[in-house]
Parts: structure tokens; sequence; C-alpha cells
């Protein structure tokens, strides 16, 4: 299965007897399938159908899916509600004879709300299933589209992530090989270290002190750190090639990775550990933002 992307946007238009209907879908990020509909007046029992094309298709993100309805000459016709219209010129007469305004005009009675109205013109039965099934099959064209221009910037997605978790692999093996690390060069830095703090001061006991130093030596190990990585890279790098629906998998991972970073950061005892540990920071960092982004 493919990766794929939370967002997109996908148009489709469809001709009927009723006139033509566009659709139009854009598709943003969110935790769990949030999506709104917005349907013209008469074509709500719909809702239901569209609801079950997309609970197929679509399992996590923000999707809004609009509809326009563009008649054909003849379809409607427009309709001028009289008794309105003759109270309207009745209180402007009565305000031009008292001089409180000008005489009314075309364009500003047309824009009075509900003075005109449009009515439609009626479909029977087998006009009005014709028309549906054609909505339907333009959501369905919308919809098909939407999932390609997913997929496509899913793959995008998937590369980086692929790069990402390969800077990862390496500055986890570059924090496993640091010198730093080495048994020689803790032993000298703790020798060094014990044996200033017995030059300033008599009252120190030596053989305490070495005890404590292996202690501390013990807590800056970072083995479990360096293997619970890789670890986690395998179970990425996995996910990755799976593809589906790996958002919310790659996320927990992403917040795994973090952590382990910081522990190496915090148990580092070298300038040199520290920087691949900070390098570590910024990379988990930017991946964990594109996985925002996967379904």
């Amino acid at each position: 299965m493919a990766v794929r992307s939370m967002t997109g946007f996908a148009r489709a238009e469809v001709e009927t007897d009723a006139g033509s209907f566009v659709w139009e879908l854009r598709a943003v990020n969110g935790k769990t399938l949030d999506v709104r509909y917005r349907l013209p007046q008469g074509l709500e029992h719909l809702e239901g159908e569209l609801k079950r094309l997309v609970s197929a298709t679509v399992t996590r993100g923000n999707l809004q899916a609009n509809l326009q309805w563009r008649r054909e000459p003849g379809v409607a016709r427009l309709v001028v509600n009289e008794e309105m219209l003759a109270r309207v010129l009745a209180m402007s007469g009565k305000l031009v004879a008292d001089g409180h305004a000008a005489p009314p005009t075309a364009d500003g009675l047309l824009a009075i709300k509900g003075l005109i109205d449009v009515a439609e013109q009626t479909l029977d039965e087998t006009g009005a299933q014709a028309r549906d099934r054609a909505v339907v099959a333009g959501f369905e064209a919308a919809l098909s589209r939407l999932e390609a221009v997913r997929r496509e910037e899913g793959a995008a997605l998937a590369a980086i992530l692929s790069a990402r978790l390969a800077e990862i692999a390496d500055l986890a093996e570059r924090a496993d090989k640091d010198p730093a690390r080495t048994t020689e060069a803790i032993r000298r830095r703790l020798k060094d270290q014990v044996e200033a703090l017995v030059g300033a001061s008599e009252n120190l006991d030596a053989g305490r002190l070495h005890q404590e130093a292996a202690l501390l030596a013990a807590k800056a190990d970072i083995r479990e750190e360096i293997d619970r990585l890789r670890a986690h890279l395998a179970a990425a790098e996995a996910l990755l090639s799976a593809g589906g629906v790996i958002g919310r998998r790659l996320d927990f991972l992403s917040q795994e990775f973090h952590r382990e970073s910081n522990t190496i950061c915090s148990k580092s005892n070298a300038a040199t550990l520290t920087a691949i540990g900070l390098d570590l920071k910024v990379v988990v960092d930017q991946f964990r933002e594109q996985v925002q982004n996967i379904e």
C-alpha cells in the first residue's frame, strides 16, 4: 500500500439536464476524520451516500466537500414577490413625497432580499434520480482524483522521511563510536577527576570516590539508548515500506526518537557526544514535523 498525505485538492464537473454540478474537495491535516459537506438546497438527502464513499477511502484528516449547482437557462425562473413589491413601492412613494428619499431604482429594488426568488422547475422522479446519480458519480471522480494527489504527495513525504531516518541512523552510529565512549577515555577522565578531588581535600575517602566514579560511569552509559534508537529505526522503515495508514504509529515512533535523543544529551560526558545529541534532536524534530502530514 502507498503512503498517503492528508492534504490535497481535487475538482470534478458533471453535466446533467438539470444543469452542471461542480465538486471541489479540500483535505488538510487532522487527528481524526472530520468531513464537512456544503450541498445546494434540495440535495441534502445525498449526504449519507457521500459519507459512505468517503469512509471507504479516507481514514484521517479534515475534508471539505463543496458542491456548486450551475443551472441551465430554463431550468429555473425568477419570481417576484408581488405583495412585498407593492409594500416597498408604497413606503418609498411616501418617503419621496415627504422629501426624505429619491425615487426607487431598479437596481435598488433588485437588491432587496426576498423580493425576487428563484423558482426551480420540478423534476419528475426519473429526472431526479438521473440527476442524483450524476452528482454522486461526480463526487466519486473528485474523490478518486483527491486520492491520487494524496498518494503522490505521500510518496514525496515518504522519501523525505526515509532521508531523515538515514540521518538518525548515521548520528546513532556516530554516538556509538564516539571516542569519548571508549573504556580508556572514560577511565582516564574519571581518574583525573578523582585525583583532583583527593588533592583538593585530605578528608576525602579515595576508595569511596572510586566507587562513586564507577557508579557515575555506569549511569552515563548510552548503550541502551543506542539500541532502542536502532529498534525504532527498524520499525519506522518497516512502516514506510508497508505503507497504508501509518501516520499515528510514525508519530509515536517520533516521540520515542525524541525521548532517546534527550536522554543521550543528558547522559553525555563529552562535548562531542553532546553535539551529536543536539544534531539528533534537530533531525528528529524535522522527522516529526513531516509525520504530521501522513495519514
